[in-house]
């Protein structure tokens, strides 16, 4: 841990060793748990990496999408929008953005009137290839200090807390869808 904040220290401590109905015990643990942990490596890998977006003439959101696009090739605003599990009306956006500054191409798809293929134009592909250098970059400076083993062991777990997050979250839809048929408000 970079901060020697005992306090910090002791509510990781406690998520570390599972403590699961903490929120009742102790008020503000959300504070100091991983959810705290995921958010503030999140904002700090968000607040490194915003230079280098505004300097490629991108908005937020928009380097992954060309990233998809460059590794999956023509694809769809549904494709986009299940991949990274965001509102298909936030795709839309990124994409008329990302089309009217020439980072891609959206044509009307030959099977579905209702769909477009998207696809990256020369422009895009140079931007993947900066964006994909300043995450080198970032990645390089994120797990400094790690051996392979520790950097093996980190992707493991964050694809498991994504596996996890994705089951609960089907489970809560379906609950909710349940509860919503016999007519219960939750």
């Amino acid at each position: 841990m970079t901060e020697k904040n005992p306090e910090a220290a002791e509510g990781q401590a406690a998520a570390a060793a599972g403590e699961k109905d903490g929120a009742q015990e102790r008020p503000g643990r959300s504070f100091h748990d991983f959810h705290m942990l995921l958010f503030r490596a999140f904002h700090a890998q968000r607040n490194l990496l915003s230079p280098y977006v505004k300097r490629l003439g991108l908005g937020n959101g928009q380097p992954k999408i060309l990233s998809y696009l460059a590794v999956k090739g023509p694809s769809t605003q549904r494709d986009l929008a299940e991949f990274y599990e965001i509102d298909a009306a936030a795709v839309s956006r990124m994409l008329d953005a990302l089309e009217r500054s020439g980072f891609i191409t959206a044509t009307a798809s030959a099977t579905d009137r209702r769909s477009k293929t998207i696809v990256l134009t020369e422009r895009g592909m140079a931007a993947v290839n900066a964006w994909d250098a300043a995450c080198v970059e970032e990645e390089n400076a994120m797990l400094e200090g790690f051996s392979d083993k520790e950097r093996v062991a980190l992707a493991d777990y964050l694809e498991r807390v994504h596996r996890n997050l994705r089951s609960y979250g089907s489970k809560l839809a379906a609950e909710r869808s349940e509860s919503a048929k016999r007519g219960d408000a939750r």
